[in-house]
């Protein structure tokens, strides 16, 4: 079985990639998803606040992906549901599986990761206690709700204020739970601003920060739960713990890329986003295979992914017409100044023929800071943010007027003043 380009991921990411190359003149096009159907996380999402930026209107989660869902099937694109992909080799040989065609090899030209991510689980936060039912990850919560129907529990506490934390104390509430807080670990909440009013404080949850879960109580279902304050190393403080009442304790602590392929595959890895190292078409190290999604970088807002998953596409379809371009490019490493966490794309092509657009996140909160973005030590950009959060993405863009000049010894670098 051969293909030009195979596609990793039938979530927002790769659809929007598959697409996009398709766009681009890719005639033999395949999307490999192991779930039942095409959309990913979003099929659970429910909740609105999708597509305000790529589509101009407010969409449910389900809604944004059976709109690209419904493009795909308009398209000769492939698309192999319920099939579990183990392998690539380094000739760009898919391995896959399903229960119709046992083991299927796949020979392509070019391979677009979109893999998505995964919830960061109770047996990595070392937490104290048993292991009674009631605790659970908040995306598993909301499978259960949203698309199986079950309650998971009717006295909630949420470790955890990233979105989806935040999104399911709102959904719990209004299925009648008690939700009693929110705790989070660090002084500043990880979830979008807008999620913090919407989901918290339209419904008088408390959030209590630099707080976090010490323990959990119970035998056979979870009776409660010990919160305790942090301090700035985010080591519990002695005297402060408190006995919360509770029977569902879920949590929202992370979110992190299912790049287990990627690693197989010898693809370098960003120690920070656990990504891979990728350059302004998302581009991997290894030639042929781009990435692009929650599987590259976790975004704040699935618009963001489809606009990266367009860069990949239209990557995926230049080194399928021509892979040689790929063998002349330039490269030079992005690197963080102050405040900024990473950088995505880590390495730059200074042969490109367009902007380059440079995604980063800030370390910790600033207010009314500035964004300076420099090239050999020369400001390029220089802008005024009024609020700078780790949970909200933000960008730059390097013009390709500044990109032209550009040498292999050039320097780019983005930071924060404050």
């Amino acid at each position: 079985m051969k293909y030009d380009l195979v596609v990793i991921g039938g979530g927002p990411a790769g659809m929007a990639a598959a697409l996009k190359a398709k766009e681009e003149g890719v005639e033999k096009i395949v999307i490999l998803e192991r779930d039942v159907r095409l959309g990913g996380i979003l099929n659970q999402c429910i909740h609105t606040g999708f597509g305000l930026h790529y589509f101009k209107e407010e969409l449910s989660g389900p809604e944004y992906a059976q709109r690209f869902a419904k493009q795909v099937a308009e398209t000769d694109i492939d698309v192999m549901l319920d099939t579990m992909v183990i392998d690539i080799d380094d000739d760009n040989n898919v391995t896959a599986m399903n229960n119709r065609d046992g083991l299927i090899k796949i020979e392509a030209t070019a391979i677009i990761l979109a893999m998505g991510c995964r919830e960061r689980p109770r047996g990595a936060l070392f937490m104290a206690g048993t292991r009674p039912s009631g605790v659970m990850t908040a995306g598993t919560a909301q499978k259960y709700v949203n698309m199986d129907g079950y309650m998971p529990g009717k006295k909630i506490v949420i470790l955890g204020s990233g979105d989806i934390g935040l999104i399911m104390a709102r959904r719990m509430t209004l299925e009648g739970a008690e939700v009693k807080m929110v705790c989070e670990i660090m002084p500043y909440s990880g979830g979008l601003t807008r999620n913090i009013v919407q989901c918290l404080n339209d419904f008088n949850i408390p959030l209590y920060l630099s707080t976090t879960v010490i323990a959990t109580h119970g035998r056979e279902r979870l009776e409660g739960v010990t919160i305790a304050k942090v301090d700035e190393r985010l080591n519990p403080i002695p005297g402060t713990e408190e006995y919360v009442e509770c029977d569902t304790l879920m949590l929202s602590v992370g979110l992190i890329p299912e790049n287990e392929l990627t690693k197989d595959a010898g693809i370098s890895i960003d120690r920070i986003t656990r990504g891979a190292v990728v350059d302004e078409l998302r581009a991997t190290e290894k030639k042929g295979v781009f990435a692009c999604g929650n599987v590259l970088q976790v975004h704040d807002l699935v618009d963001f992914v489809t606009l990266e998953s367009y860069l990949a596409g239209k990557g995926a379809a230049k080194y399928i017409k021509n892979p040689a371009a790929f063998d002349d490019a330039v490269y030079v490493k992005t690197t963080t100044g102050n405040g900024v966490g990473y950088i995505v794309p880590q390495r730059v092509n200074i042969k490109t023929d367009e902007d380059v657009k440079l995604y980063f996140r800030v370390r910790q909160v600033y207010k009314n800071a500035r964004v300076i973005l420099e090239v050999d030590g020369e400001t390029v950009s220089n802008k005024k943010k009024i609020k700078l959060a780790p949970g909200e993405m933000e960008d730059v863009t390097i013009p390709k007027e500044i990109i032209e000049k550009m040498t292999d010894k050039s320097e780019i670098s983005v930071r924060v003043e404050a």
